[in-house]
């Protein structure tokens, strides 16, 4: 499904990212944890393309993807939840969904999105700036399902999300991606929802992969030691 390999990243002169390979399967969900600055976000910015990476590979089912824009790589199946969710305030909750259809004007929002999110249903003439920050996680998250990925990528989707909002995201993740055959990554650093939602742990600290282990074998208090200054 998705292969990243030897990527390396640079603000400048100063490297962010540094060879690092991984691959994500079919329906797969893998977690990138780290402190602040290590790298989560700068390596799924490059995954999409808002970074540009100065060497290596990142294919979806064997289509080159390094090295072009961010909407080929959305064509091709890599959809990208931002950190902070930038949606669109002054737009209605429809409005942001459809903008991630490019809407024609008889665009309409897919059934399974409503069905999966239906507090979005029950306020979909709201203005996205007047949700909560949960609705708007879950606002996010329509918007780039819409685009039908293979990969979703979720930077941070637990900040300033109270903790019965994030079980139920990571409940609806879970079923989204088995219904949808969509594979998962996302940068966190909230362990319990990274367990409640992972296959695979990644680690990264100074912008290498430090640490890979399934959720079956995981040692929570390895990854912890990561985590904490």
């Amino acid at each position: 499904m998705l292969e990243v390999s030897h990527l390396n990243v640079f603000y400048g002169e100063s490297q962010a990212v540094r060879d690092v390979s991984f691959s994500v399967g079919r329906c797969e969900s893998v977690a990138i944890m780290g402190r602040n600055g290590m790298g989560k976000t700068t390596l799924l910015k490059a995954l999409i393309g808002m970074l540009p990476t100065r060497s290596g590979s990142i294919r979806i089912d064997a289509q080159e993807l390094a090295g072009t824009p961010s909407h080929s790589r959305v064509h091709h199946g890599l959809a990208f939840v931002p950190q902070g969710r930038m949606i669109f305030s002054q737009l209605t909750v429809e409005e942001n969904i459809l903008v991630g259809l490019r809407a024609a004007a008889h665009a309409v929002v897919p059934e399974y999105i409503y069905r999966f999110f239906p507090v979005l249903a029950e306020m979909k003439s709201r203005r996205g700036g007047n949700l909560s920050g949960g609705q708007q996680q879950m606002l996010a998250i329509a918007r780039a399902l819409v685009t039908e990925p293979k990969v979703l990528i979720l930077d941070e989707p637990t900040e300033g999300i109270q903790p019965s909002i994030i079980k139920e995201i990571a409940r609806t993740l879970n079923v989204l991606r088995t219904e949808r055959q969509i594979a998962i990554v996302v940068s966190e650093q909230v362990l319990s929802f990274a367990l409640d939602l992972a296959d695979r742990f990644l680690v990264i600290d100074g912008g290498r992969i430090v640490h890979d282990e399934a959720r079956a074998r995981l040692d929570q208090d390895k990854v912890k030691s990561f985590l904490t200054i």
